[in-house]
């Protein structure tokens, strides 16, 4: 799948002017020049700047090629049930995992993905619960990040 490079940049510029407009209701700090809004400005500024860059290129390159063209892999079964199934696990997390628990979405989620990518069950299960467990021990205990425990008891 392939965008034109203008149409990146009007997201990247969309969300850099949401950034901008956002960061106008942060406080001011009393007795300092920067705020809570200087840094989130900043960055927000070069990307809007770097979004009118590409906007520029990407009309520049058209030459009446289409905005949107599609890759050889949506035509392929696996492939698009594999995006299916990375979206939808994407989705399940967000909207499941404070009930569910990291673990449990993360070896689901996984799972799955490999399962959609023809890894053999065996093989795909070990490496979805192995993966899962290495990733909640290094945001667990490495970056003290709580994730959600969800149906598991706390083991920690």
């Amino acid at each position: 799948m392939k965008l034109n490079d203008a149409v990146f940049g009007a997201l990247f510029l969309a969300l850099s002017l949401l950034v901008l407009w956002t960061i106008q209701g942060y406080p001011k700090i009393p007795g300092q020049n920067i705020g809570p809004a200087a840094f989130p400005g900043m960055v927000a500024a070069v990307l809007a700047l770097c979004s009118l860059l590409l906007i520029v290129q990407g009309m520049r390159a058209r030459n009446g090629t289409p905005w949107f063209q599609r890759g050889e892999w949506t035509s392929r079964p696996p492939q698009l049930i594999a995006f299916a199934i990375t979206v939808a696990g994407l989705l399940l997390y967000v909207l499941a995992s404070e009930r569910i628990g990291f673990i449990v979405t993360g070896v689901v989620m996984l799972g799955a993905l490999m399962l959609a990518l023809r890894v053999r069950p065996a093989t795909a299960l070990l490496v979805a619960v192995a993966s899962t467990l290495v990733i909640h021990v290094a945001f667990y205990k490495g970056l003290r990040v709580p994730l959600p425990w969800g149906v598991l008891p706390v083991l920690y």
